[in-house]
């Protein structure tokens, strides 16, 4: 039986990363960087005011610290405003929040250090023919200076960033309308089974509806991957082989649930070994210890065999697929965060196999601590447990039973960046 461990590393040896894109930065956001995004331009732009107020030279009020120093009023620059104002000596103008200064103006005086404040008409309306200023400005106050931000030639999104909407709005203000990113890797996803039926239809003595398919796309997706969900694969092995041919074109991970035990696992497994070798092996761990892995067609695209049990599957996923899905989308940090909480009830486990058992993590408001109750039964078919977790209580493979009150190591299920 291999080891978790051993697994993973042959599923992450195997990883297809699609070369980076070059993407809308409204495309880009979620997806890693893959280029040193160097600034051509300041920001600002130029220099403005960082509030409503006067623009002045700082010298001309310098001596407001005695006595309050009357200017006059010889203008107003509004937000926008692209006509050039030059300030002579001893005169003030009015300036909005984001306007540019003024030639020699090298301070706003806001509202508050003047008579403006005193004036609440005139503050409304901005008609002031003087203005006395009753507190000294100091050089460079209340100014965004050119390039304050960023300069030209900074790097402003490091390869390898994430995108959000910070990094978006920042290319936005640089100028960058495209950035190259890695992007999402394609996932395929498919069931087979001859017990399946579709949604669309009400299944009859024997058969069942394809959850994994759904489920599965569901989890890609999720996971941060391209998903196209296939459905329900036909079994006749020349059908099947087209339709796994046709995913790995298309994918640089393809999903199938269902064909690792009984005689139709042996026919899908013969099927798949025309497209490439397919190892179907037993992993210590519960549930989802039954499955395959293996790389197929010509660029050798990582395939995964699945458990039909939606809850095997899904854990299988979780476990094995997902951190494969991280690490081609570029991703450093490849699994969900993990604390250790204190278990609520006790559990055991099956001799020789990492269990990941269902539970739903808690935290006590006083303490601060981590509490973890188990969910249900062990059964690895109560997938209604699976939807009520929230986490996944992780069992080591020489531990088989865990009291009360014991620490255990719990990995969130939630949706992490």
């Amino acid at each position: 039986m291999r080891t978790v461990e051993a697994q993973l590393r042959r599923v992450l040896d195997a990883a297809v990363r699609p070369a980076p894109i070059r993407v809308d930065i409204s495309a880009s956001q979620g997806l890693l960087c893959a280029e040193e995004v160097v600034a051509d331009r300041a920001l600002p732009g130029f220099d403005q005011a960082a509030v409503d107020g006067f623009a002045v030279r700082s010298v001309d009020v310098l001596a407001a610290a005695d006595e309050p120093v009357e200017l006059p009023v010889v203008g107003e620059v509004a937000v926008g405003s692209r006509q050039a104002h030059r300030l002579q000596p001893g005169q003030a103008v009015r300036v909005a929040t984001g306007a540019p200064l003024p030639t020699l103006a090298d301070a706003v005086a806001p509202h508050d250090h003047t008579d403006a404040a005193d004036d609440p008409a005139s503050r409304a309306t901005g008609h002031r023919a003087r203005l006395t200023v009753k507190t000294p400005v100091p050089s460079a106050a209340w100014v965004r200076r050119v390039g304050e931000d960023v300069a030209p030639g900074d790097v402003v999104v490091r390869r390898g960033a994430p995108v959000g909407a910070a990094q978006v709005g920042l290319l936005a203000a640089v100028g960058r309308t495209k950035v190259l990113v890695h992007p999402r890797p394609r996932v395929s996803v498919l069931a087979v089974g001859d017990e399946l039926v579709d949604l669309d239809r009400t299944p009859g003595t024997g058969q069942v509806v394809d959850v994994n398919s759904y489920a599965l796309a569901a989890a890609a997706s999720d996971a941060g991957a391209e998903v196209t969900r296939l459905g329900i694969a036909a079994t006749e092995p020349a059908a099947l082989r087209e339709a796994v041919a046709s995913a790995l074109a298309r994918s640089e991970i393809v999903v199938i649930a269902g064909g690792v035990g009984g005689r139709l696992g042996e026919d899908v497994q013969d099927t798949l070994a025309q497209l490439g070798p397919v190892d179907i092996s037993r992993v210590a761990m519960h549930p989802g210890s039954v499955q395959g892995f293996g790389r197929l067609g010509g660029e050798e695209i990582p395939t995964f065999l699945l458990p039909a049990n939606p809850v095997s599957a899904l854990v299988a996923f979780e476990v094995l697929v997902r951190p494969l899905i991280r690490l081609t989308l570029g991703k450093q940090d490849l699994h969900r965060r993990e604390v250790t909480a204190a278990l609520l009830s006790p559990i055991a486990s099956p001799p020789g196999r990492r269990s990941y058992v269902r539970g739903r993590l808690l935290r006590d408001r006083a303490t601060g601590e981590y509490l973890a109750q188990p969910l249900g039964s062990s059964g690895s078919h109560l997938l209604s447990s699976l939807a009520e977790a929230n986490s996944l209580i992780v069992v080591d493979e020489e531990t088989t039973e865990i009291g009360m009150d014991a620490p255990v190591r719990v990995s969130f299920l939630a949706p992490r960046s």
